[in-house]
Parts: structure tokens; sequence; C-alpha cells
């Protein structure tokens, strides 16, 4: 038995879904990438402010600190695993 409830809906619900926001009966398609708003937001805002501080430069540091011997070493990794599909 799952530990949580699974939010994967049923071909059916699928299918009204799609059969009302095609004809305009239900609610719209949704953007997952929407921001949230301010009043829904229940994030930390500490916790934001810091995360977009290092996300803005962590990749940039990481390559300037590595060789480029290393950083061509990784590059044919993630080449190879992406071909290996």
């Amino acid at each position: 038995m799952p530990a949580r409830a699974s939010n994967r809906r049923d071909f059916t619900q699928i299918a009204k879904m799609v059969t009302d926001a095609a004809t305009g009966d239900g609610p719209g398609p949704v953007n997952p990438r929407a921001p949230i708003p301010p009043d829904q937001d229940t994030r930390n805002p500490h916790a934001v402010a810091m995360s977009k501080l290092g996300a803005s430069k962590g990749g940039k540091a990481r390559a300037a600190a590595m060789s480029p011997a290393k950083r061509k070493a990784i590059a044919k990794k993630a080449a190879a695993k992406r071909w290996q599909k």
C-alpha cells in the first residue's frame, strides 16, 4: 500500500477534462510553471532568497574551479549517457 494517496488521474477523468476544456465548460489548462500568487506561497521567503543566490552562481563557480580536463571528462560522460538511451 502506498504511503500517500496517488494524484494520478483515471482515463475517464482525463477525457472529461479534455472535453470540458475543448467545449469551454470547465476550467482551462493550468500552466505548472506559472508563478504562485504571494498569498498562496507557503515557502520560507528567506530560504527562497538564499536559493536564488546560490543557483545564480553555482554552475559558473563550479566550472571555473575545475580543470579543463575534468570538465571534458564530465561532458564526455554526460554525452555518453544521453546517447545511451
